[in-house]
């Protein structure tokens, strides 16, 4: 039977971690995951911070760099996941103007 044997990609929206052995219930619980990994990646951005030389050399700053753009996606991811479980929220910035 054609396809049968075919991987099927994870319904949209839904970010696997490694180590869940089943799929988030519904868009509030992928909310819940997607903000937990930003929550990861914005303490890893602190870490590195703590630890950071008075005199970053070439690779602390090319490490600052992936942590920051780490930290970007997973902060777009539940801002995503976020509109999905209808918590859109109007943009915060003042109006220009």
């Amino acid at each position: 039977m054609p396809g049968r044997w075919r991987c099927e990609p994870p319904p949209a929206g839904y970010l696997a971690d490694m180590t869940d052995l089943y799929p988030p219930a519904n868009d509030r619980e992928i909310l819940r995951v997607t903000a937990s990994a930003h929550t990861a990646a914005a303490q890893d951005v602190e870490t590195f911070l703590r630890r950071l030389p008075e005199v970053p050399d070439p690779a602390d700053i090319t490490e600052y760099a992936n942590l920051l753009n780490r930290e970007d996606r997973t902060r777009a991811d539940r801002d995503a996941a976020a509109d999905a479980a209808g918590l859109t929220i109007a943009s915060m910035e003042p109006d220009q103007g």
